[in-house]
């Protein structure tokens, strides 16, 4: 097999972003395997179709069941909302199609579980998964996460994790299905703190055990596009402490109130022989600091990461050209691609993604309990 066809459900934002990616991984990268987006899946035929065309799509169905009925297609896409998710994965790997699914793996841990069976299922017969979070192929994260495991900071003490963004500051934006319970999961902590939650255990290569956390909503209504209001039923704001298996402490935030933060991703990891610093406002740029280096002119140097020697920026500009949000999608696919090709299994795994959720489950948890020590089941 030189080629592989690609249904995805759902056109929205991040299916836009995925389209692109589909699209650019060929010409950039020339994997192993050649995409051929065959299918787009939509609730709403007129919709779908006007986003099949724009978007590169050879066809539109309303039915994603349709999908796992089409030869022509051997990969499925997730970019649906997180209430759906469970429900697609689970067909489409046991009717034999590779998957790409959107973070959060799903909305509960249950259902996460019933994802990874299937993956699990899946695998013996040569079918691959991957959960998307696309920020570890951000290239200065990965060269992040290269240097701790090179030991270049020593043994990793303190992570700090934020994920900052300001668009529900005004309590007159819109309602959407991100502030409901039922559809989203949970807020912010779903939305963006599964990104830090993730970048933090994929940078350090240690997982978290316990968490102590506070959630807050600080407006509980918000206006219906059409008319009325609707309630909130997610929290705007998650703040916890953690320890992690390898010995270390890490603090995390994710709000979606931070008034004047955009998309600030940001993590530091302080270790015994130095450490790193990473903000996605700046996503070309990893800050290195090497502890062991003379007093007199030690400190944090800048590095911009698009160096042919760095992870995937090689593949696109000459050096110093900047890459952006986009571009981490593709390297996504790109990787995705290989690993199906190859017989290998992608990363992050439905596992990877299970242990996010578990994680997302404990800080819950430990909110809805005042704030105590939870355990994270399944990473002790």
């Amino acid at each position: 097999m030189t080629t592989v066809g690609v249904g995805m459900v759902g056109h929205a934002f991040m299916g836009r972003a995925h389209s692109q990616a589909w699209r650019s991984v060929g010409p950039f990268f020339d994997p192993p395997l050649t995409p051929v987006m065959t299918a787009l899946a939509g609730r709403d035929a007129a919709r779908t179709g006007a986003a099949a065309r724009a978007l590169g799509w050879a066809s539109a169905e309303t039915d994603w069941k349709e999908l796992l009925r089409r030869d022509d297609v051997q990969l499925v896409d997730v970019c649906t909302p997180g209430d759906s998710h469970a429900e697609i994965a689970v067909a489409a790997l046991d009717a034999g199609k590779h998957v790409l699914c959107e973070k959060p793996l799903a909305n509960t841990v249950a259902e996460a579980e019933t994802m990874v069976a299937a993956a699990e299922r899946a695998r013996a017969r040569g079918i691959r998964s991957m959960v998307g979070f696309n920020y570890r192929r951000v290239p200065a994260v990965t060269l992040a996460r290269r240097l701790v495991a090179e030991g270049r900071i020593g043994t990793v003490r303190q992570v700090r994790a934020q994920y900052l963004q300001d668009w529900l500051t005004d309590p007159a934006s819109p309602h959407t299905w991100r502030l409901d319970r039922d559809r989203a999961g949970s807020g912010a902590l779903g939305d963006i703190g599964a990104h830090i939650i993730d970048t933090a255990q994929f940078v350090t290569g240690q997982l978290l055990t316990g968490v102590t956390a506070l959630t807050e909503t600080f407006t509980h209504e918000r206006p219906l596009p059409g008319g009325g209001t609707a309630p909130v039923t997610v929290d705007d704001a998650a703040l916890f402490l953690g320890r992690t298996d390898g010995g270390a402490i890490a603090t995390f935030e994710a709000t979606r109130v931070a008034a004047g933060r955009k998309n600030a991703l940001r993590i530091e990891v302080s270790g015994s022989a130095g450490a790193l610093s990473f903000d996605l406002e700046s996503l070309n740029e990893l800050w290195f600091h090497d502890a062991t280096e003379d007093a007199a002119t030690a400190g944090f140097r800048r590095i911009v990461v698009t160096e042919d020697a760095h992870p995937y920026a090689g593949r696109w500009w000459p050096p110093g050209h900047m890459l952006g949000y986009e571009h981490t999608f593709t390297h996504q696919m790109a990787d995705l691609l290989t690993a199906i090709a190859e017989g290998t299994d992608p990363s992050p795994s439905f596992a990877d993604g299970l242990r996010v959720q578990r994680v997302l489950a404990a800080v819950e948890r430990s909110a809805a309990e005042g704030g105590g020590w939870s355990t994270v089941e399944g990473n002790v």
